[in-house]
């Protein structure tokens, strides 16, 4: 157990450092989603694998539709349809057309499609109008359709390859996959992809006064919030999160609990229970696991130069040293903490090189001065404007101000020399909304 000071910088560099990414599996495309790319994805055929029509019309040969309008529309010869998915396709020839449907191909000899809005829609001269498949019309059967504008060659056409061409680059390694992202690899035929899967977190909180939302209060009893507030912030983080319900105060009861999440956690998150209160289970229960049986396996149990959050702990547990985090229980604790320490963990388990929220300047906009202890970090609530550049705090620093926290969307930094911080001073802010 440590007992000297953590700035918050080593501790964040002690987690990092004992990270390692999670190692790749093929998983199927629904599967990916969220997932981190583990190789470079290239394009087998070229998108669109073949011309196509982008609207519906008729496909038409450029010197027929020359100089056409509405007093003078040229009037072709409708030699059959042709809908998405058809082969066996008609050739188009002087003064023909072939009716088309928007993603069909284009039938030979055709070099553009002039929209249905720009015909009479084959109104005139006994025209074809049912869809028949594809190929020239039977005998006696085929129709007429007037246009009334001209098309040049490759009008309302999507060419082979006018998306991506074979052999292209479709997704880079580290990219994360999202809707986009799948539906390109479905859309190139890739059933399957090589990456790094999204971690398991587990989240447990304790505390004997703790009750479950839904639930009627006893006295001196509090709602569990931080179990809730912190697995959406581990699938916010891109992580799939289980959320154990609170824990009594008793030793045996969470280390029992803990080594039963073992076998779905590859990354346990515990909060409460870190400080020096003589009903602080956590560290009872953990600060000397692992000592005998998994050797290299412990948790540390540290005071950060922070605050909200100055008592935190970090190790491993268990044979495969599943790594901790030991958080707080005050609320703005335990999330500031998760912010700041479990975040990132996350995301380096996924393999991601920035694993940082990102972070901006901005000019304190306040009523008075910030107060912040001496030699502390403090993060302080606030309130991000990007288009004036301004940042104005959020409720007091309390760290059981959970209102202030939910309408917050940036956390206000005060260095560890400064104990106050004027308005108009600029400020670091980190931006987690």
């Amino acid at each position: 157990m440590s007992s000297s000071i953590w700035s918050v910088d080593d501790h964040l560099e002690d987690i990092l450092g004992a990270i390692r990414p999670l190692d790749p599996i093929e998983l199927q495309l629904p599967d990916a989603q969220g997932c981190v790319l583990v190789e470079d994805v290239t394009v087998p055929v070229a998108l669109p694998p073949f011309d196509n029509s982008s609207m519906d019309g008729y496909a038409v040969r450029t010197a027929d539709v020359t100089g056409a309008s509405e007093e003078f529309p040229a009037v072709l010869t409708v030699i059959g349809d042709v809908a998405a998915g058809n082969d066996g396709l008609p050739t188009v020839g002087p003064g023909e057309a072939a009716r088309i449907m928007t993603g069909a191909p284009l039938p030979p000899g055709a070099e553009a499609v002039v929209p249905v809005e720009w015909t009479d829609g084959g109104a005139g001269g006994g025209a074809v109008t049912t869809m028949r498949p594809a190929g020239r019309a039977p005998e006696g059967a085929s129709g007429e359709v007037r246009v009334h504008r001209p098309a040049e060659a490759g009008a309302h056409v999507r060419t082979r390859g006018s998306d991506v061409e074979a052999g292209d680059l479709a997704l880079g390694r580290g990219t994360v996959l999202g809707p986009p992202q799948i539906g390109l690899l479905a859309a190139i035929g890739r059933g399957t992809v090589r990456v790094r899967p999204r971690p398991r977190v587990v989240v447990i909180s304790t505390g004997s006064e703790l009750v479950q939302p839904g639930e009627e209060l006893g006295h001196g009893q509090i709602y569990d919030s931080n179990s809730f507030a912190l697995c959406a912030a581990a699938r916010d983080a891109g992580a799939l999160s289980y959320r154990v319900g609170a824990v009594t105060d008793d030793a045996e009861i969470l280390r029992a609990t803990i080594e039963d999440q073992l076998i779905r956690a590859d990354l346990l998150v515990t909060t409460g229970g870190v400080s020096v209160g003589a009903y602080d289970v956590v560290k009872e229960a953990l600060s000397s696991v692992g000592d005998e049986d998994e050797p290299g396996s412990g948790i540390d149990f540290r005071t950060l130069a922070m605050q909200p959050g100055k008592p935190q702990g970090f190790g491993s547990i268990g044979r495969e040293h599943t790594p901790l985090l030991a958080l707080p229980g005050n609320p703005v604790s335990s999330y500031v903490s998760f912010e700041l320490f479990v975040r990132p963990a996350i995301r380096a388990l996924m393999g991601l090189k920035d694993v940082h929220r990102p972070k901006a300047h901005a000019v304190l906009k306040a009523d008075k001065a910030l107060s912040s202890p001496e030699g502390r970090r403090q993060f302080l609530r606030g309130a991000y404007d990007s288009e004036s550049g301004t940042v104005s705090p959020v409720g007091g620093a309390g760290s059981h101000l959970v209102a202030a926290l939910a309408h917050a969307d940036c956390l206000i930094v005060v260095p560890e020399a400064d104990t106050s911080v004027e308005p108009g001073a600029e400020v670091e802010v980190v931006l987690i909304g």
